[in-house]
């Protein structure tokens, strides 16, 4: 099980989670997003796989923060096609979220498949992402064509059902966490964050 942190915009917090185990460190460049990276953050020894969050950037700006912070990987959280997805994948690996809401339908990720390297699900907010909310689980219980993290609204009472969804689904790649693990908005509560690491670490996965 991979974990992911994500919207980190403290330094302090950056450097002490390169030394616990965990995969990915992600970093929003969606200037509305109150977790939007800082220009003085520095990223470039960090030993995880560094993930820039974009939303409907355009494809200049993506590669050019790809090359100025070395990016292993781009997440694109909001309305982008399989082949502006595509083009990324020329560069480095892609992450495609999906925001789910009550109405949405799967099918929708089918165009997908062969233009990123995983999926992503994540609660539908109209600012796209960061509600700290979950969405019903049982919607992507059957998904079998992708890997993919989980995302939204996941804290420290969530490791039984990411249990109980994993053994369900072997598609489930990583989880992905953020606001219910912070101080504030891209300051990170890390005690509560070694504590999940330390469970699902320890877990049957």
């Amino acid at each position: 099980m991979k974990i992911k942190v994500c919207g980190l915009n403290n330094q302090d917090d950056i450097d002490q989670l390169n030394n616990i185990d965990i995969d990915f460190l992600g970093f929003i460049f969606y200037k509305k997003s109150p977790r939007f990276i800082d220009d003085k953050i520095k990223i470039s020894k960090i030993n995880k796989e560094k993930v820039g969050v974009f939303v409907n950037e355009n494809l200049e700006n993506i590669t050019d923060k790809i090359k100025e912070y070395n990016l292993t990987c781009v997440q694109l959280h909001g309305d982008e096609t399989p082949m502006f997805c595509k083009k990324i994948m020329d560069h480095c690996k892609v992450i495609k979220a999906f925001r789910v809401s009550d109405d949405f339908n799967l099918e929708k990720t089918t165009n997908y498949i062969e233009n990123c390297d995983y999926f992503l699900f994540d609660t539908f907010t109209k600012d796209y992402g960061g509600s700290g909310k979950r969405f019903n689980w049982e919607k992507i219980k059957s998904f079998n064509y992708k890997k993919f993290f989980l995302s939204g609204g996941i804290n420290l009472n969530s490791i039984n059902d990411i249990y109980t969804l994993k053994n369900e689904n072997d598609f489930l790649f990583g989880i992905d966490i953020n606001s219910k693990f912070e101080i504030k908005p891209g300051n990170k509560d890390l005690n509560k964050i070694k504590i999940l690491v330390n469970n699902l670490r320890n877990g049957k996965f």
